[in-house]
């Protein structure tokens, strides 16, 4: 169908429904997988065991694509449709060609987003397993999170009931002849939440322990969502040359996590608690990749779904490890816009992994530009003003600014960038082409526009070919800073840098657990920045290209197991409420036991 087209298109879930799937088998064998290399979870789902990366290491490997935006507006701007909708483009050339994305939270799939499986003719399906558990990594994630969150509530509650000789006597026993060392705990410095994947706003602020002695040690604590856990942030920065590497370096991240600090300022981690072991056995099987498919066939690894606010936002080093040695061209995407994902896949990501991409495709829609270039704010079930449905070519050049700098962080990378240029029925010619001369001049390699949601893989193909071209071209990777720097310093090259930041403001709390971290021995670790997606300031307000701002520094937290220290720049919100209507108020099982409502 034409991306102009009236016609009604059909809903994601009857597009994926009346898809011909193909068994999970014949999409494995189709880039050279063999039955013994699956773990399978029925017909159309599988986990790609690790111990495959020995047998593939002598292919070549494939280019890498990572897939970014212009800042996000309420519209979405379709990175992961995109995403999808590319690889089913170079399926359309014959090429051989794998995604990586993240896996949805259940969170948003029932509250208000929707689903992460893409959209139109370019998703991944099984689309309701992709959405719903899938293999229940995130079921693991937040069954080890938690086993951490009561081990450590339990030594605060031991510690004190059992004060001095009548501690060690009672942690004698066999193997703990000593008995085992107190911690001295401080549990004002308590930094391991417990979560839950659901949006539940009653949960943001509790207190925990209650009751009597037995019961706990009574303290203030707080829930996040399960995917802003930093052992899901491990999950998807665990890297190995085999399976049992990779369960090592899994296990060795884990004991490393931070949970507190002891009175005398000594960080307590997973491994004090004696728990990091039993957090791995749990994590023993998530470690392996999640193999679906496109629409139209391609494997889609999904594995791992970091919250893109407080952590790096991106899918499993492990998936593209194995996808970059099936497939000739590998697209994954990176949370949120260039400013936060990309800066993140490349500075933290590509930093562990050792991998380099070798294009960036950077996604745009001319109502998104418009709304950077001054347009009104719209809301979520109103209709859209005039502006976005009518030609406003003046809005587009304004909002250009937002893409020329995007494009200008990618080569700051040495990145070669092309901008897919989502289109949407009510975009005209004139609007496309005005996009297109901006994106040239500001130094992108092409700007296509595609109709992937309408089309899929056809309406990718001059896309596909973009990119190809883009992957051919040489390019000089580089990190934004070296891990040595000061974090400070580190902090302060990415607002002035990539955020265009005039500055950097600390709180005096900011200041104090910044030199902790230096002392701690946490300085060379990378920055992961949480601030607003909606701007390249801290301001969700402040649309296009924000200058002369001082970005503020409330917090700074450190996930040392995940790997990097994280500045808090305004309000970041680690657990979402429901609104008045969420969508699982759609939900339902119909008379013939199918899913309804999803999306």
């Amino acid at each position: 169908m034409s991306p102009s087209s009236t016609r009604r298109m059909p809903s994601d879930l009857e597009i994926a429904r009346s898809a011909s799937i193909k068994p999970i088998l014949d999409v494995a064998r189709s880039v050279g997988l063999d039955p013994e290399d699956l773990h399978l979870y029925g017909r159309y789902k599988a986990k790609v065991d690790l111990n495959v990366l020995p047998k593939l290491s002598g292919r070549p490997t494939g280019k890498y694509i990572v897939v970014s935006a212009i800042t996000p507006t309420p519209f979405g701007e379709g990175k992961t449709t995109t995403a999808i909708g590319l690889t089913q483009g170079f399926g359309r050339l014959g090429k051989r060609a794998a995604v990586c994305i993240r896996q949805p939270s259940l969170g948003p799939t029932f509250s208000i987003k929707g689903g992460a499986a893409g959209g139109g003719y370019a998703q991944v399906v099984p689309m309701e397993d992709f959405n719903l558990h899938l293999t229940g990594d995130i079921h693991a994630v937040a069954a080890a999170h938690n086993l951490c969150a009561a081990a450590l509530d339990a030594r605060l509650m031991h510690e004190r009931n059992y004060p001095g000789e009548r501690w060690k006597k009672r942690t004698r026993g066999p193997g703990r002849p000593e008995g085992l060392p107190r911690l001295n705990i401080n549990p004002y410095t308590v930094t391991w939440n417990r979560v839950v994947d659901v949006n539940d706003r009653a949960l943001r602020h509790v207190v925990v322990g209650l009751g009597g002695k037995w019961d706990g040690y009574p303290r203030e604590a707080r829930f996040d969502i399960a995917v802003a856990s930093e052992v899901m942030a491990i999950l998807a920065l665990v890297k190995g040359e085999d399976y049992r590497s990779a369960l090592m370096d899994l296990r060795r991240r884990l004991g490393r996590v931070v949970v507190a600090y002891t009175y005398e300022g000594e960080p307590v981690t997973a491994d004090d608690l004696g728990v990091a072991g039993a957090m791995a056995v749990l994590m023993k099987d998530a470690i392996h990749p999640n193999l679906l498919q496109t629409l139209e066939g391609q494997p889609a690894f999904v594995h791992a779904g970091p919250f893109a606010n407080i952590a790096h936002g991106n899918s499993s080093i492990v998936a593209d490890l194995v996808a970059l040695k099936l497939a000739d061209y590998v697209i994954t995407e990176a949370g949120f816009g260039a400013d936060m994902g990309l800066e993140k896949f490349c500075d933290i990501k590509c930093r562990v992994s050792g991998l380099r991409p070798d294009a960036v495709v950077l996604v745009a829609t001319v109502r998104a530009l418009k709304m950077h270039g001054g347009g009104p704010p719209v809301k979520t079930g109103y209709a859209l003003p005039p502006e976005y449905t009518e030609e406003r070519l003046d809005l587009v050049e304004k909002g250009c600014e937002n893409l020329a700098w995007h494009i200008r962080i990618a080569h700051t990378f040495g990145l070669p960038v092309v901008v897919a240029i989502n289109r949407f029925p009510t975009d005209t010619e004139a609007e496309i082409e005005l996009v297109q001369q901006a994106a040239l001049e500001a130094g992108a390699v092409a700007a296509v526009p595609a109709t992937h949601w309408a089309e899929g893989g056809k309406g990718a193909i001059a896309l596909a070919e973009a990119v190809a071209e883009a992957c051919a071209r040489p390019s000089a990777f580089r990190f934004l800073y070296e891990p040595e720097r000061p974090l400070k310093e580190k902090i302060e090259v990415i607002a002035t840098t990539v955020y265009g930041a005039a500055g950097v403001e600390y709180t005096p709390e900011a200041e104090t657990q910044l030199r902790l971290y230096e002392e701690s021995g946490f300085g060379h670790l990378p920055i992961c920045m949480a601030k607003t997606p909606l701007s390249l300031s801290h301001d969700p307000k402040l649309k296009g290209v924000p200058r002369g701002f001082v970005l503020p520094v409330h917090e700074v937290r450190a996930s040392v197991g995940a790997g990097f220290v994280y500045p808090i720049c305004g309000e970041i919100s680690t657990m979402p409420g429901l609104p008045a209507t969420p969508n699982f108020l759609n939900v339902d099982i119909d008379d013939e036991g199918n899913i309804v409502g999803l999306f």
